[in-house]
């Protein structure tokens, strides 16, 4: 078994990919990252995880950071909110990271602010896998995005599909704040256009019983329908409104893996369904970053697939260690914090992010893919 491979079993078997907790070694600096490794968002969470972890093991062969090793301490917490909250406690007080690196799920990520956990220990979320405007505003200092906001995905979509000359446009939401943050930016996007939605259809979380969704969208039978949905769900919602309407496009924000979706549903059933991105295209190797990053994964990740999502952990990771850097030799949680506020035009590599003391919102980069016949996406 290929080493990557066999870590990512350990790690989703509910072991932590880290040594002996406790003390805080002078050699190591501790990343900590929790992410969803079972569960329905499974997928998705290794990518995650992958992505952050081949960025870690390039800058530990090149020597780390001023001399010192990156000990990446990852935790599964299933998309589970407490599990989210208790891991992260976990990794701060136990394992002494100095930073976090790539969460998952609004709901998860806005009770760490709700408990104070990132306050209390004064550290530092980079790159959380989540466009929640609940995250952005008001502002928080703890948390820097590196992608665009889910109201930036949506302002996209609508954009897109009123070129398609789609005005009759359905939501369907995951009803918990990651969905509730979409359906708020689909709405206001159309308010801007004297446009209201069709239709609207929830579904639980961590279930992919969108029956009820389909049922009250299909009545309306929209030209098109937005998807504020994970893997699963977008799934079985997508055959299954198909089935029921002659909804004309769907398109998914961003947090999709479009072919766990085609190896879910088929091909033919996936095919044609838009995607959201706010990275740039991970597949073509025309900017600097997208080259480090596919050398990194045939480095240290041979068998794995590129992926948007291991990709935007790269990038995330990439930023986190050059925060690091700059804080120093002997860097703190709190000189992290302002060491990444100095990220005011930080080029990766063709890919820019801009932070500030008053600003955390790094990209609104956007724009529209689609699956294409084979699972794949087209530009």
């Amino acid at each position: 078994m290929h080493a990557i491979s066999q870590w990512l079993r350990i790690v989703a078997g509910g072991f932590v990919a880290s040594f002996a907790i406790g003390s805080f070694a002078a050699d190591e600096i501790v990343i900590g990252q929790v992410a969803p490794l079972s569960g329905v968002l499974a997928d998705t969470g290794k990518d995650m995880v992958l992505g952050a972890k081949i960025y870690f093991d390039q800058v530990n062969e090149q020597g780390g950071i001023h001399g010192r090793k990156i000990r990446h301490v990852v935790k599964d917490d299933g998309y589970k909110v407490d599990d989210t909250v208790r891991l992260t406690k976990e990794v701060i007080e136990n394992d002494n990271a100095i930073a976090l690196i790539g969460f998952a799920g609004t709901g998860n990520v806005a009770e760490l602010l709700n408990r104070k956990v990132l306050e209390d220990a004064k550290i530092a979320l980079v790159a959380p896998y989540t466009g929640g405007e609940v995250l952005r505003t008001p502002f928080n200092p703890y948390i820097f995005h590196i992608r665009a906001g889910y109201a930036d995905e949506a302002e996209g979509i609508v954009n897109h599909l009123l070129m398609l000359n789609m005005k009759r446009i359905g939501v369907m939401y995951q009803d918990d704040p990651f969905g509730k943050a979409g359906l708020a930016g689909v709405e206001a996007a159309l308010k801007r256009r004297n446009l209201q939605l069709a239709a609207t259809g929830a579904y639980e979380k961590n279930t992919d019983n969108v029956s009820d969704a389909v049922k009250a969208i299909a009545k309306a039978n929209p030209q098109a329908v937005v998807m504020i949905s994970v893997n699963k769900s977008t799934a079985a919602f997508s055959k299954q409104i198909r089935a029921a309407s002659t909804v004309a496009q769907l398109v998914n924000i961003s947090v999709v893996n479009p072919k766990e979706i085609a190896r879910l549903i088929g091909a033919d059933n996936a095919r044609g369904i838009g995607v959201a991105q706010v990275m740039p295209y991970p597949q073509s190797p025309t900017t600097a970053i997208v080259r480090e990053y596919q050398q990194a994964m045939k480095k240290y990740a041979p068998s794995a697939e590129l992926s948007y999502t291991s990709f935007e952990e790269f990038i995330g990771a990439k930023v986190l260690v050059e925060g690091i850097r700059r804080a120093g030799k002997t860097p703190t949680r709190p000189g992290v914090i302002e060491a990444l506020e100095t990220l005011s035009a930080f080029d990766t590599g063709g890919f820019t992010v801009r932070f500030s003391p008053t600003s955390r919102i790094g990209s609104r980069f956007v724009e529209i893919t689609v699956i294409g016949k084979d699972g794949r996406l087209l530009r």
